[in-house]
């Protein structure tokens, strides 16, 4: 008995359901947050019949008062499934942004361009 239980209780502890995107971004609050944000409702206002399924923040780099942040995204349009890597430029003292850009990623062994 006490071995379901705990069975159960762990079920219980490690069962989470998957939250929507944005929201798991603005649980933390990291550094890069209001860059990874950004880069999500850009990427969503680019790609508006597609799903965002997937968030990876890379890093970022800074180069002559500028910052760069670099995301990706895994999308699904229907049956498609592909990859976007966001570059968001940001001036690193005032935090004004520069640029956006977009580069999408084909999964290796597929040729399904745009």
């Amino acid at each position: 008995m006490i071995k379901i239980a705990i069975a159960i209780g762990l079920f219980i502890v490690s069962y989470s359901p998957h939250a929507p995107i944005t929201d798991v971004v603005q649980e933390g609050a990291p550094a890069y947050a209001k860059w990874s944000r950004l880069a999500i409702t850009q990427t969503q206002s680019k790609y508006p019949k597609a799903s965002i399924v997937d968030y990876l923040y890379m890093g970022s780099a800074a180069n002559n008062g500028s910052t760069v942040a670099t995301f990706r995204l895994w999308l699904r349009e229907g049956k498609r499934e592909y990859g976007v890597v966001v570059r968001v430029t940001y001036v690193t003292e005032t935090e004004k942004l520069e640029s956006v850009k977009f580069h999408e990623i084909v999964p290796p062994g597929r040729s399904d361009k745009r």
